[in-house]
């Protein structure tokens, strides 16, 4: 079954380290090509008129970017937190209700023991995520990996036709694709709260670029669940992204 598996920071000594920053790698087991594909995303292609997929990867590092923006004080990286995490969470009902409809028809099946479709070798990704955002894609990534495989498996015994699995695999896609989208569309303008108060050049062009920021986040009513703690002065430069990593992938062949 596609998974997640996540590893403890470990020291030197192979004891679990208390107090660490950086959090455990994770190991993706993915079983189809559909799911693999939306790790990397792809790159647009004008020409082709084929428009850019953003992928885990890039998620990952461009909430990596604005996780510390917002640790710094920037509330329009509070903003774009906000609705991330809407995005994802909007992505997470809509991929459960598909699979629940797929698991009603299966239901109906006269068969017995019947199990969602493995792939031979599935494959392994292993990756390394700086704030929870990449975690949760990751799981959004999985839950879709499931739907895609129960999917194939209604198709392959005739309870669902082909029509319809297309259908539900392109819905359960597009859900993930938003998701990790919403992440686009920030800029990095070193912008604190004060700014904002004060009406300074930075937030007039923060305005200008992202849109007028809503009054309970700029005070600071309004945060992100997972969002991270604001320090006491903001920091030099958020571009240290989120270290995502190039993926490993163990045995990548045998996705179906």
């Amino acid at each position: 079954m596609a998974k997640v598996q996540v590893r403890a920071s470990r020291t030197a000594g192979g004891a679990t380290a208390r107090g660490l920053q950086e959090p455990g790698r994770i190991k993706l087991v993915l079983h189809t090509r559909k799911a693999c594909a939306l790790v990397r995303g792809r790159r647009g292609d004008s020409e082709q008129g084929k428009a850019p997929i953003t992928g885990l990867l890039l998620f990952a590092a461009t909430v990596g970017r604005i996780w510390h923006a917002a640790a710094a004080d920037d509330p329009y990286a509070d903003w774009w937190l906000v609705e991330i995490e809407h995005q994802m969470e909007t992505a997470r009902e809509e991929i459960e209700a598909y699979r629940k409809q797929v698991a009603e028809r299966l239901r109906q099946a006269p068969l017995v023991d019947l199990e969602a479709a493995v792939a031979a070798e599935p494959a392994e990704i292993e990756l390394r995520f700086g704030t929870p955002y990449g975690f949760m894609a990751s799981y959004l990534l999985v839950d879709y990996d499931g739907l895609v495989r129960e999917v194939m498996t209604a198709r392959h015994v005739a309870v669902l036709d082909r029509e319809a699995a297309e259908r539900l695999i392109h819905e359960g896609g597009r859900a993930v694709r938003r998701a990790f989208h919403s992440a686009e569309g920030y800029r990095y303008l070193a912008l604190t709260r004060d700014d904002v108060r004060q009406g300074t050049a930075k937030a007039r062009k923060a305005r200008e670029l992202m849109g007028e920021l809503p009054r309970q986040v700029l005070e600071g009513k309004v945060r992100a669940r997972h969002a991270p703690v604001r320090r006491a002065r903001p920091a030099p430069e958020a571009a240290a992204a989120e270290g995502g990593g190039e993926p490993q992938a163990a045995g990548g062949g045998g996705a179906a």
